[in-house]
Formats: structure tokens, sequence, C-alpha cells
């Protein structure tokens, strides 16, 4: 097409845009529009064009002048004022030149109308879109960001609607205007790129000049630089989707020219391989491969060798961001070595290029693509040239095991990372014949892995090897029947990578990468050992689920990447794992397999953390839901038990979302469970839709909106899916009616353990789910013990009050059937008991049957009573027996002060009494240590088991009504022969001596219990029997349970013991006077001359007399001394005052015993003599010797009894444990306020031990003097002499310098009080 075809071009297009705004007419526009005919060759420009230039841009001028200034214009300003006109539509910049001088459109301008057709120039004066074009390419030079913008776009789009008319006039713009600056033509060849794009073909002219305008461009050195090559390179690439012959024959010829290809062509054939058309980039790679082939020769030149290397290791192109002219010629070059035929030539050029700079990651990538190219049909020199290179010296500075100075050197120090990616790109690009060298390319990557610095080089690296290697197995035929022998140690690296990702953040896809290709391996053979997969699984939950949370893991990671993207690269990650999870049970869908996954995800679900528990069950989910969607389960999933524990707890997990899933997991159980047993399909249901916060619908939804978790169906459901609907509780409790045994023991126990958590929710709801249980399953449950020991050590850590009570009613539920079983377990935490223990123990006694049930138990276990030095039986049980005897005696010590036990140990009474004092002499037996090392933290000193077991007996004595006996042992301080061996037999006797005195209703009983220890296997027993039965032999209630005949033959029987005790008190019962009537009256006879012995001048042996009196006493039994008793109370109490202190102590004693067997017989006289004892007994509390102390105690106490005064239990407490001014008090009321016999008697008493040389006597009786005065100041009259009332005064004088200050003040007040009465004027 020349010039003159271009002019008339312009013309008819002048007109045909004329002729409708002359006219105005549009239907004649459109007409005439149509009837125009393009010429040939020329392509029409489409109609609708018109009609778009219309709407987006005026193409008339409106001149607005009046006629007669129309009228004025002359011929010569015609021209002017056109331009003027144009230039109004698309103002330019200052210097751009005048449209008109463009010589193509001056014939497309109208003429001047002249003569009478002038007044219509007013109207609308239309401009060709050329022109328009034109203007706009002109304004391309200007620098205005804005104006150019917009400028560019107007013109992409006219290039839209007609991109013909477009290129005609950016080839004439070229051609009228061939001094335009670099950067013009720049955006022109922009322009240009993008309407040979639109266009849907492109004229042999247009494909002729453009190509030529591209060539010519694109190897132009501009200030623009690479910019400007570029974008006319881009305009050769357009014109390849219309021309790809033309293109690719231009290029061949500029490549095989003998000289090194420019940069340009390179950046050409980048972009001809990246194209988005299959097709076209298919037929391109044919072209190129051809291209390859004819470039061989240059392998042989050394100029082009050396060229090629200054390329490839050009410092510009070796950065971060490479060119794609720089990656391509690492392709092109690949492809022309791939076509080579000579071995040396290959491996000199690949030796030479791994011989370059691996400090960038570009450049490691290129020779790692080139090297892979090479493979393709040089697989041996390839893999011979790799191997010398990683043996080479440089490569061997790279790994850590040389010295730390070669390994900072950049240009070596990632050596061994363009290996890994080179042996990855020879996988992926030797295709088919992959498989044989799988293992040797696996060996060399796993040892740089290993040997190289470990950074995230080295980690990508690897990571895009081992993908490509992957992948090209994948493609392999057989590949699934191949046996590989290092995919064990390429997991063991993998498992590395991921334990060295960082847990705070995520900012790369290595996570994703790495679980991808264990994904991957997984298919392989052989299968991964259970070890390995192991660690493999728990590394990999480890590095997703540690994560921060979501919504602030853009906070916590590297700002380079915005939140968006790490929010998608999180999803990746864990969908990677969900997949990961699900390839591990297709390759091996078996219930062993589902448990392995399971019990690795189940740690993460007891975490403390919430995201750690969301993500895991999450993951929980995905895995069970496509076990029930995708694969038979090959046998029965037996651990069932233990997650529908941890999923029960979780259902009530404080996060929504957590909660949601959780009920969703136990659903998917549901289902397996329902497949296992065969009994209804698969159940499917959809329900309601999530918030905002859970993932999209799946295929069973479970909502958890409120307290009652509801399932809401669509249409109809199964009928066992309607459990689902009554909420969770109701949901899990249908689920466990399924179990088995071993599910439900697993379930049960991953309930207890999850009392011990630190987090309050998973404890409170441990102990709902476990209280739950009980109640419906507990009588059938094995492993009681253990799991009693279990509780029972959470108990003890446990800070939840309502979880504890809960606790501790499952507690009391278990113990209606298995109450043995938790006695045995809790006593080996029973020694001693803290307050957690005895909570315990008081829940497993709650209810009153089983309390009874539990105090039998703790007597069984208290008469097993192994001697651990004993050789005979197993040891470990012996040990065990005994400990256990000993904690069920510290237990039942304990539980006799429990509400719960009152009723039971009251019950129990005859078989606990029997069973402790027993237990006494085996603690002595064992010959423990009578204090422990051993400290409490709450209650100090541990005591000892000796100890205790007396305590036990006492406790048992004053806590079940039997307080006489135990006040009669507490006074006399007979307690003190339970803690010898030696004198035991003397301590049992006082106390049946006791219960005989004070009529214990409970001997009837003990006889009965009696009898059969009597005949007992253990010699202990057999003593405790028989000291007892020697004592009851005194009270008439024997004869109601023996004869006096039954009773002698147990005594004869007792001459035959093994046991010389049993012996030597069966011959003392022999001679009892039960059986000998006659000697009662003997003994009464005997005791008037065993008086006259009270008046020997031998302290010893006055002493000795006494004592027989107080035998002869009790072997007169329940009959007592008679008409003697009287002479022997007098006799005694004659002694109370004497100066030695063993013949008072003795005297007291005996009166004390006299009072005790004339209870409920006592004489007139007796009474009197009482009565007036009852003082000096008081005073003598405070005697200097303690024996006399104790017999006071014990014979003032009997009295008491003997007058029966009331508050007899609170005068036994006083005497034995009160001291101070209270227990004073309390005594003078007791005394004092009787009768006013009483009074006079012991006022007058109280002021003759005034003249006592004992001073503590003497003080004693003066605060007692003190004391009545003060309530009864009327008893100052009573005192008849001076004598006396000097005496007062004077001792309460000596009373001030008492060294206790509360008797110094109150005989300070006394003495004032005394001295206003005395000087008061008598009546």
């Amino acid at each position: 097409m020349d010039r003159q075809h271009f002019k008339s071009l312009h013309s008819h297009a002048s007109a045909e845009r004329i002729s409708p705004a002359m006219t105005h007419d549009p239907r004649t526009s459109s007409h005439e529009d149509t009837s125009v005919k393009e010429p040939p060759g020329k392509p029409r420009v489409p109609e609708d064009y018109v009609c778009w230039d219309r709407r987006t841009q005026p193409t008339t001028i409106l001149l607005c002048k009046s006629r007669s200034s129309q009228a004025a214009l002359v011929p010569q300003e015609h021209k002017k004022f056109m331009e003027e006109a144009y230039n109004a539509v698309l103002p330019s910049g200052p210097a751009a030149p005048s449209v008109l001088s463009r010589p193509s459109l001056r014939h497309a301008l109208p003429a001047r109308p002249r003569g009478p057709a002038a007044h219509t120039f007013c109207a609308m004066l239309p401009l060709p879109p050329s022109a328009i074009c034109y203007k706009m390419l002109r304004d391309m030079s200007n620098s205005d960001p804005l104006h150019l913008k917009y400028v560019i776009k107007k013109i992409k789009k006219m290039a839209q609607g007609c991109p013909n008319l477009v290129m005609e006039t950016i080839h004439d713009y070229f051609k009228d205007n061939p001094e335009i600056s670099n950067r013009h033509k720049f955006r022109l060849f922009q322009v240009l790129e993008t309407v040979i794009g639109a266009s849907d073909s492109l004229g042999e002219v247009w494909e002729k000049h453009f190509t030529q305008l591209a060539l010519e461009n694109m190897t132009k050195a501009t200030e623009l630089e690479d910019a400007y090559q570029d974008a006319a390179s881009r305009v050769l690439v357009a014109i390849f989707r219309h021309s790809w012959q033309t293109v690719t024959q231009q290029l061949e010829k500029q490549l095989l020219n003998n000289a090194f290809p420019h940069r340009s062509l390179l950046y050409v054939m980048s972009k001809l391989s990246a194209q988005e058309d299959e097709g076209q980039r298919k037929r391109w790679e044919e072209q190129l491969a051809q291209i390859a082939l004819k470039s061989v020769p240059f392998l042989s030149s050394d100029e082009w060798f050396k060229e090629m290397l200054e390329a490839l290791t050009r410092p510009g192109w070796t950065q971060q961001e490479q060119p794609p002219e720089k990656a391509f010629l690492f392709t092109f070059y690949g492809l022309i070595l791939q076509a080579g035929e000579d071995s040396t030539i290959i491996r000199t050029h690949l030796w030479a290029l791994l011989q370059t700079s691996h400090q960038w990651p570009k450049q490691r990538e290129g020779i790692a693509a080139t090297t892979g190219l090479v493979a393709v049909r040089h697989l041996d020199d390839v893999w011979a040239t790799l191997d010398q290179f990683g043996q080479s010296t440089p490569m061997k500075w790279s790994l850590h095991s040389f010295s730390s100075k070669k390994l900072e050197d950049p240009q070596w120090k990632w050596a061994s990372s363009t290996l890994l990616l080179a042996y990855g790109q020879v996988a992926a690009k030797a295709k088919t014949h992959i498989l044989p060298w799988v293992d040797n390319i696996l060996s060399r990557m796993i040892f740089y892995f290993r040997s190289s610095t470990w950074d995230d080089t080295l980690k990508q690296s690897f990571l895009t090897a081992t993908s490509m290697l992957l992948g090209a197995i994948s493609r392999s035929e057989g590949a699934h029947s191949y046996e590989f022998t290092q995919t064990g140690e390429l997991l063991q690296c993998l498992t590395v990578l991921m334990e060295k990702e960082p847990q705070d953040v995520l900012h790369s896809h290595s996570r994703h990468e790495a679980i991808s290709i264990i994904t991957n391996l997984c298919e392989l053979r052989p299968p991964m050992d259970l070890d390995r997969k192991s660690r493999l699984l728990s590394t990999c939950l480890h590095s997703v689920f540690v994560l921060p949370q979501p919504d602030t893991l853009g906070i916590h990671t590297c700002h380079s990447r915005e939140p968006h993207n790490i929010q998608a690269l999180y999803r990746q990650t864990v969908e990677a794992l969900h997949r990961m999870l699900q390839n591990l049970f297709t390759q091996n869908p078996t219930s062993d397999e589902l448990h392995l996954l399971l019990t690795h995800i189940y740690v993460w679900l007891a975490s403390e953390k919430a995201h750690e528990r969301q993500r895991a069950v999450q993951s929980c989910v995905c895995l069970l839901e496509f076990v029930n969607n995708h694969h038979y389960l090959d046998g029965n999933f037996k651990r069932i038990g233990q997650l529908m524990g941890m999923l029960g707890i979780l259902c009530q997990d404080p996060d929504g979302t957590t909660q949601y899933h959780s009920l969703e997991a136990v659903g998917h159980l549901y289902q397996l469970l329902m497949c296992q047993e065969e009994e209804l399909p698969k159940v499917e249901c959809q329900g309601p839709q999530e918030n905002s916060q859970t993932h999209t619908d799946r295929g069973t939804l479970w909502s958890n909106g409120d307290q009652a978790t509801a399932l809401i169906p669509q249409g109809p459901a199964p009928q066992k899916e309607h459990i689902f609907q009554l909420g969770s509780s109701y949901a899990i409790k249908v689920i466990i009616g399924h179990l088995t045994m071993a599910e439900l023991t697993d379930l049960l126990w991953t309930i207890i353990d999850s009392l011990g958590s630190v987090s309050p929710f998973r404890v409170q709801a441990a102990a709902q789910l476990l209280l739950s249980v009980v109640q419906e399953h507990g009588a059938k449950l094995e492993t009681v013990a253990e799991m009693g020991q279990a509780i029972h050590e959470h108990l003890c850590v446990m800070g939840n009050p309502p979880a504890k009570e809960q606790a501790l009613q499952a507690i009391t539920l278990l113990a209606q059937n298995h109450a043995p079983e938790l006695v045995a377990a809790f006593l080996d935490f029973s020694m001693p008991l803290d307050s957690h223990d005895f909570r315990l123990w008081r829940a497993l006694g709650a209810e009153e049957s089983i309390s009874r049930l539990v105090v039998g138990e703790l007597v069984t276990w208290l008469r097993l009573r192994p001697v651990p030095s004993s050789t005979r039986g197993s040891p470990q049980l012996k040990e065990q027996s005994y400990l256990r005897s000993l904690a069920a005696m510290n237990t039942l010590h304990e539980l006799q002060f429990a509400r719960e036990f009152k009723k039971a140990v009251r019950e129990a009474y005859p078989q606990l009494f029997l069973a402790l004092l027993t237990q006494v002499h085996y603690v002595l037996e064992l010959n423990l240590p009578t204090e422990t090392q051993a400290q409490r933290p709450e209650d100090g000193t541990t005591p000892s088991p000796q100890s205790t077991s007396v305590e036990a007996l006492k406790s048992l004595l004053s806590t079940t009504g039997h307080w006489h006996d135990f006040a009669y042992l507490e006074l006399q301080d007979i307690w003190k022969y339970f803690t010898s061996i030696h004198t035991y037999a003397q301590g049992v006797g006082l106390l049946a001596r006791a219960m005989v005195q004070n009529q214990c209703k409970q001997i009837k009983a003990l006889l009965d219990h009696l009898l059969p220890s009597l005949q007992s296997q253990e010699e202990r027993d057999r003593k405790a029997a028989i000291f007892i039965f020697i004592e009851f032999l005194y009270s008439p209630i024997l004869l109601e349970v023996l004869s006096r005949q039954q009773a002698l033959t147990i005594l004869a029987q007792g001459l035959e013991d093994s046991s010389p005790k049993v012996r030597v008190f069966s011959l003392q019962g022999l001679g009892n006077i039960l059986f000998h009537p006659e000697k009662r009256s003997l003994l009464r006879r005997q005791i008037p001359s065993f008086l006259t012995g009270f008046f020997q001048n031998s302290e010893p042996m006055v002493v000795g007399v006494m004592k027989t009196v107080s035998d002869v006493l009790h072997c007169l039994g329940a009959q007592g001394a008679g008409a003697p008793s009287l002479s022997v109370a007098v006799n005694a109490r004659s002694f109370f005052d004497d100066e030695r202190d063993k013949i008072r102590a003795a005297a007291m004693a005996l009166f004390g015993d006299l009072v005790a067997t004339s209870t409920g017989r006592e004489q007139r006289g007796l009474r009197t003599q009482v009565c007036q004892s009852m003082l000096s007994l008081l005073l003598h509390l405070k005697d200097q010797c303690p024996a006399v102390v104790t017999e006071a105690k014990f014979a003032f106490y009997r009295c008491a009894v003997l007058l029966r005064w009331p508050l007899q239990h609170t005068l036994f407490c006083t005497l034995a444990w009160e001291r101070g001014l209270s227990a004073r008090h309390f005594l003078w009321t007791c005394l004092m306020t009787r009768s006013q016999e009483e009074f006079s008697i012991h006022l007058s008493q109280a002021l003759s031990y005034l003249h006592s040389r004992h001073h503590h006597i003497k003080t004693w009786a003066a605060l007692f003097i003190g004391y009545t005065t003060c309530y009864h100041p009327e008893a100052v009259s009573q005192m008849t002499n001076d004598i006396d009332g000097k005496l007062l005064f004077c001792t309460f004088e000596e009373m001030r310098k008492d060294p206790e200050p509360g008797i110094r003040e109150f005989a300070t007040r006394l003495l004032s009080f005394f001295r206003e009465v005395s000087a008061k004027p008598q009546d």
C-alpha cells in the first residue's frame, strides 16, 4: 500500500463522516455509511465504531459565532480556524505540532463553504477518527502522568473497536515523525502491542511493516535501556499470534548468524514460551526444538561458549529478581545441550556451568533447569557430572563438616541447594525412565540435606526437589508396585525439617509443602514402620496446632505478607494436614491405623489452649467423616470409648466452635459404632447452618446454641438419629449404652484423667460426665479399685468445689456395688488420713447401708495381721496386708467421728471393740517406732501406729456412749498399760473391770463375740479374749449367756492352750468366786484384820495392805464387802492427809475402789463418809504428788457418781483435762450447791486445811473459802473464832506473793473484801 492509497483512504473516510452532519439525518447517514466500499486489501472500518466515537468523544464542533462573524472569515483563515477548532476538542501541550501538519489529513478536512451555503457553517463539523487517533498518538508525548494515562486508555478503547484504523494511524505517525523521542516510541510500542493483540487478523502488509519495526528497535540502545527493547520485543510477540512462521523465521535468522543472540531475542523467546494459548505454545516449542538442534554447532565454539557463560553470570542477571530472558537462556542452553551428541562436550559445558556462582536463588534454579533438560537424552552424563561436582573441593567446602571460614564464601555457600534442585529437575525431566534412579537420587538428596548448613535456602531447595521427584514418580507406570529403599530416610529428613519450623509464625509454604510431600510418600512402598509414623504424626500435628490463633497469625508473621494471604496459607496448611491423615488411613484402613491417628490427635484434644483444642477436634471430625463416608473400616475400632470420653468433655468447651465440632465428632462416632454393630446404615443428616466462625456445611452438622444442644435434621430421619435432638448429654448417654465393657472402661479412665486438668471447664465437665456414667453403668464396671484411687489423687488437687462434690457423689454410687474393692483401694492412701482422704471415706459411707458394709470391710482388713518378719507366704502380700491393717486401724479411728458412720460404728461396737483391742497387741508385736519423722504439711508430725491404736480404742469408747468406761481408764491413767506388751494384760483387765463396774450394756454382745475369739488361731486374739473373760466372770450378765459349767469348760480348755498367758489367766479364773461362793464370807471376815495393818510403821507394808484390801473388794464382785465397807471407808479417809505420798495415794485408791464396788448398793453410813471426803479429795487435786492427784481425781469422780451428781460427763472432762479458774469454779459449784448441811461441812473442812503444812493444799483451801465468801457472804459469820480469821488473813497475805498472777490478784481482792466485812459492826 503506497502513499496515494493512504490519502485516498482518508478522503473516503472524511466524506463518509461529513455527509451525515451536513444532512442532519441519521438514517441517511446510516444508509450512506453502509453503501461506501472499502478499497481492496484494506480492512473495512466496523460500522459500530462510528457510534462508539460519537458516544464517547464529540466529533463535531458547534461554531457559536453569529452569521455575520462567520461571513467575515476570509478564505486564508480557513485552515487556521479548522486547526484551532480541532485543538479545542483535544487540547495538547504547548509544544505539540499542529495536527494539520500531517499531509495525509489535510484532504480529510472539509472545504470552506462558499456562496449561499456559507450560512450553514454554524452546524456540526465532524472530524474523522483517524485525525482523532493521530492527535491522541501525538499527545502521548505529554509528560503529565494523568493526561498520558487518559490518552492511552482512549486509544486502547478505540483499538478494541477498530484495530486496523489505529494500526494504520500508528504506521503513518511513525512515518511522518521519524524524529520523535525514544520515550514517545516506547509508549507507541505499548499501544501497538495492544492493538495487534486485540485484532482478529493481521494483514500481510501490516505484518511486514510492524515486524521490521520491531526488529529494528528491539536491539536499539536508548536511555530507557531494557524497557525500550522489551516494548519493541513484545510487538513481535503479538505478531506471533497472527503469523508464527514469519516471526520464527526472523528469530531463527537472528539466532543462527554466528553471533551470540541479543538479549531482546531471548526476551521474545521467553515470552513465546510462556504463552497462555496452549496451541501457540506447543507450536513454538516445536520450532524452538528445531532452533536448538540447529544451534548445536555453537557448542564447539569457544567464543560462543565464553559469551554464554558471561551472559549467564552477568551481575545484573544474577540478582534476586531475574529477568525472563535470563531464565530462558538457561532453558535454551539446556535444549541445545540436550540436542547435542558429543558426550565430552556436554560434560564440559555442564561442568563449567556448575562452576559458576551459586549465590542467588534464580541462578541456582537456572543451573538446575539446564541440568534437567540435558538429562532428558544424556542422563548418564548428567549423573556423572553431578557426582563429580559433588566430590569437588569447593563443593565440600559448602558442607558443614569443613571449616566455617569456607562456608562464608557466597559463591559456594549454597552449592548443595543447587545440587538438590538439579536432582529434582533430573527426576522431573527423566519422566518414565526415573524409577530405577529414584533411590540413587534420593540418597544424594538426603546426603546433601543432612550435610549442608541449615537455612531457609536449603529447606526450600530440598522441598522443591522432593516435590519434583515425587511428581515424576507419580507419572511413572508401576510406581505403586515399585519398592523404594530410601523413603524412610526421606521421611526422617522431612520430620527434622518440620521440627525446625518456627512455632510462632507462618511466613512460607514450607509446612504446606512438607505435609503434601509426606502425603504423597505415604502411597509408596514399603509402608512406614510404626515408630517413624508416630514421630511423623506427632511432628506434623505439633507444627500446625501450635501456631498462634488465626486472627493473630498475621500479627506474629513477617510483615511482607498481607494478613489475608496469611489466612489463606493457614487454611491450605490445615487442609494439607487433613489430607495427610486421610491418606494414611486410606493406605491402611484398619482399626489399628485409625486408633494410631486418633491417638496422636487425642493429645491435642486435651490441650489447655483453646485454639489447639479447636484445631484438634476439627481434624478429628475430618478424619472420622472420611472414614464413615469413603472407607469400610477393617475390624472394630476398640478404643472408641477413650475418644468418646474426651469428646463428651469438649461438648462443654467454652469455645463455641469447639463445642460444635465436638458434637459433630460424636455424631460420626455414633455412625461408626452403628456400622460396627451392623444394626442400621450410616446416618446421613444435615444440621443447622454454622455461624461465621465455623466452616461450610458438612455431611453431619450438630448445633450447639444452648444448654440442650439439638440436631435439626432436614427431612425424615432414622429413629435412632432422634437421640441427638434431645441434647448432647442425652446423645452421649445413648452412645455410651452401646459401648462394650472395655470401651466403657476406656471412657471412664479418660474422664477420670480429665479430673486432674488445670482447666476449670474440663474438670467440671469431667465430673458431670463421670456422675452420669456411674449412675447408668456403675453396677457393671470393672477395675473400680484403680478408678477410685485415681479419683482420689485428683480430688487432692481439685480446686473446683462443684466438681469435687459430683466426683464424691460418683464414689457414693460406686460404693453401692463395689464397696469391698473401694475399701481395699482407699486403704492404700489412708495412713495417715488428710482432709481429702477423710472426705472421700465419708462419701463412701454416705448411704447408711453402705456405711455398715464399709465398717465391716475395715474390720476384716484390720484382722489381717501378718507379722512382717514372717517367712511364710509371699513377702509382698504380707507387707501389703500389714500396711493395710494399720491403714484400716487409722481409718476406723477417723471414721468414728464422721456423721455418716455414727450409727454403723455403734452397731458394730462389739466387733470393733475386740478388733481394736487386739490391734493394740498387734502393733506392740510389730515393735514399730513410737514416732515417725515424716512431716505432714498441714498437721505436723504423723502419729505413730502405737499411739493411733490406743487413740482408736479411746475414741470408740467416747463416741459410742461408753464414756463411763472411758472415764474409768482416763482418770486412773490406765492407758499407759497399753503402751507395753508386758502391761497389756493389766490394761485389758482394768478396761473390762470398768465395763463390769459401770454395768456396760454391751457385755452380753461382747460375750457373743468373745467366745469365738477364745478358739482363734491367733494367739493375740486368745489372749485378749481370756483377759476380758476373766473380768466378765464378775458380771451377773455372764450367766445370761453361759452357765457356770460352760464357763468352767472354757477355763479348763484354756489350761491346755499353747500360750502361757492364756493358761495362767485360765487358772486364775478357775478360782473366781463365781465357782466358789463360800469364799465371799471368808474374804469378808478377813477385812477387819487387814484394816489393823493400816497402822503399821512400814510405809510399803501399809501400801501393800491397802492394795490387798482393794483386791479383796474386787474379788467379792457384785456382792461387795457388805458391813465392813463402812470401816474400810473410815480408815481409808483417815490417811487422806498423811504425810507420806504413797500412803495418801493408796488410801485414795482404796476409797475409790470401795465406792466403785458399792455403787447402787451403798449404805447410808458410806454415803456420809463420801460426802465428808469430797472436800479433801478436791483439795488434793493440787497435791504435789502426781500419783495422789490421779487417785484423788478418780475417787472424786466415783464419789460424784455414787452421789448421783448431775453433769457427770462435764465433771469427768473437767477433772481429766480442764485447768484454770473455769475448772475451779465448776468444781466449787458442784460441791457447794448440794445442800446447806454439806455447805457448812465443806466450809469448816476448808478452814481446817488452813493449818496444813502443805503450801499448795493451804492455798487451794484459801481459794475455796474465797470462792465461798464471794458467792455466799453470809459464810463469813460461820468463822466463829478469831484464830481462823487471823489465819485466813495471813494465808491471803502469803497468796499475794504467789508466782501465778491470777492467784495474786484474787488474793488481793479477797483480802480487801474481808477487811471491809470485819470492819462492819456485828448485829
